[in-house]
């Protein structure tokens, strides 16, 4: 069992930077994918990044690239999205996921969720 918790979110203006941290409970963190997720309202859920537990592949989706930057810490088990130059679409509510599989961008592939940690950029 793993108990995944998000911290890092607020409010910030566009083009601020905020990072979240999601640290993670249980056994053998470095074995696992971690992703981070964003849902807006209204919105459906929607894959962020993903990074394999090495750290060695990363993944974004295309409206972050460049601007955000996932990373994780296996000695303190906690992954990390660093998010630079925000803009106001990039306003969710930011979740972590854990997967024993390899990362993915499908959020049916993951075994365990955060409670999620609000982000908000103003305009």
């Amino acid at each position: 069992q793993v108990q995944l918790v998000e911290s890092g979110g607020g409010l910030v203006q566009a083009g601020g930077s905020l990072r979240l941290s999601c640290a993670a409970s249980g056994r053998a963190f470095s074995m696992y994918a971690m992703s981070w997720f964003r849902q807006a309202p209204g919105k459906e859920r929607e894959f962020v990044s993903s990074i394999n537990w090495s750290g060695t592949i990363t993944d974004y989706t295309d409206s972050v690239k460049g601007r955000f930057t996932i990373s994780r810490d296996n000695s303190k088990n906690t992954v990390y999205l660093q998010m630079n130059s925000l803009k106001p679409e990039d306003t969710a509510v930011y979740y972590c996921a854990a997967s024993r599989g390899g990362p993915s961008r499908n959020d049916w592939s993951y075994d365990y969720w955060g409670q999620g940690t609000q982000v908000t950029v103003s305009s």
